[in-house]
């Protein structure tokens, strides 16, 4: 959702989150038992909502909890969620439980990233898919998004790079949209514009052999990557924390890779 100078009240700003989840007056004031006369007269500011409405209407329209501060203030309230720091000592039972998770996850690769793709914390399973990536994209904070598409990082050694790329840059799109965020619009415009590794990525079937099938996989899009001189495939899943209340906590997501098949599975168990 993009924002103009006249984006300044609540009104206008749940206006552009209605339209972004492209539902109507009359749809939105059903989801929220209100009414569309209501509706309309907090969108053009001739009523200003109490607190608990910004945040009623803001539930209904699944803003963003970082979001659902902007409307608070936009409404002339306290912002209701806090922001802390995951190096606080408040967030100390949350690392340690993410930190059990990961190392639970293994030989599995598996990551927690923030808002931003920035890793927040990795396992063991990760590192063996770092050969070759250049120092400065290891150097905290490490970006995901910059580590996987930078010519200088896993890119190169991506076998479906065309389909891997495409799919993170949609995901990277559609967070930047419903976030409302210029940082992320911003990460999205750099790693668009990364050119392709030198000579191309590999041919999409030059990971096909023995206890490879030839055709697309069944149910998801497979991470085909090279590492440790085999090509190892997986099915990525992301998992986010249910009903968050600090903003911090609901921007962070954990980010786990299946075996996609027999020999990539066979290949983690020997690495264990």
């Amino acid at each position: 959702m993009t924002r103009t100078v006249d984006d300044v009240n609540v009104g206008s700003l749940l206006r552009g989150w209605r339209k972004l989840r492209r539902i109507t007056q009359l749809e939105l004031a059903l989801k929220a038992d209100s009414s569309t006369r209501h509706i309309s007269f907090i969108e053009t500011g001739r009523s200003t909502p109490s607190r608990s409405m910004v945040l009623h209407l803001a539930e209904q329209l699944d803003v963003p909890v970082r979001e659902r501060n902007s409307l608070l203030v936009a409404a002339g309230y306290a912002p209701s969620f806090p922001e802390t720091p995951m190096t606080a000592p408040a967030m100390t039972p949350l690392r340690a439980g993410l930190e059990q998770l990961l190392t639970a996850y293994e030989p599995h690769p598996a990551l927690v990233m923030d808002g931003m793709y920035d890793v927040v914390a990795a396992n063991r399973g990760v590192q063996m898919l770092l050969e070759g990536v250049a120092g400065h994209l290891l150097r905290p904070p490490m970006n995901a998004m910059r580590l996987t598409l930078h010519p200088q990082g896993l890119a190169p050694r991506i076998r479906n790079l065309a389909e891997w790329r495409g799919h993170l840059l949609e995901r990277m799109e559609r967070q930047a949209a419903l976030r409302s965020s210029d940082a992320l619009h911003s990460l999205y415009e750099e790693v668009a514009a990364y050119p392709s590794p030198a000579g191309g990525a590999p041919p999409a079937d030059a990971w096909r052999g023995e206890g490879h099938s030839a055709a697309p996989h069944p149910y998801a899009l497979p991470l085909r990557i090279e590492a440790g001189g085999r090509v190892l495939s997986f099915i990525s899943t992301a998992t986010t924390f249910n009903t968050p209340m600090d903003v911090t906590v609901s921007e962070l997501a954990v980010e786990t890779f299946l075996p996609a098949d027999a020999e990539t599975a066979a290949v983690l168990q020997a690495a264990r």
